[in-house]
């Protein structure tokens, strides 16, 4: 899995310049990410602060990209027209 040029803090620090008002497409240009990264992190880590996202990072330390690898590793459902996954 590749690792992340942004810790959690350094996220969490450019949403709140854009709850300050600070335009999407001038912050992105400023941190060097696109506008999709930057809505993927808002989408994961809005509303949350620094305290927030450590608590979330040690109850759950799988990944997204690591329970798409196991789920996809078990396949579609034959029954179902392969629309769900089944959990084994």
């Amino acid at each position: 899995m590749k690792k992340s040029r942004f810790t959690e803090e350094q996220i969490i620090g450019v949403l709140k310049e854009a709850d300050a008002g600070m335009k999407v497409a001038d912050l992105c240009r400023k941190h060097g990410i696109s506008d999709a990264t930057f809505y993927n992190w808002r989408s994961r880590y809005g509303g949350m602060d620094v305290s927030e996202a450590r608590r979330l990072r040690k109850r759950c330390p799988i990944t997204v990209s690591t329970w798409q690898r196991r789920v996809s590793r078990v396949g579609p459902t034959k029954s179902s027209g392969g629309a769900h996954f089944v959990n084994r």
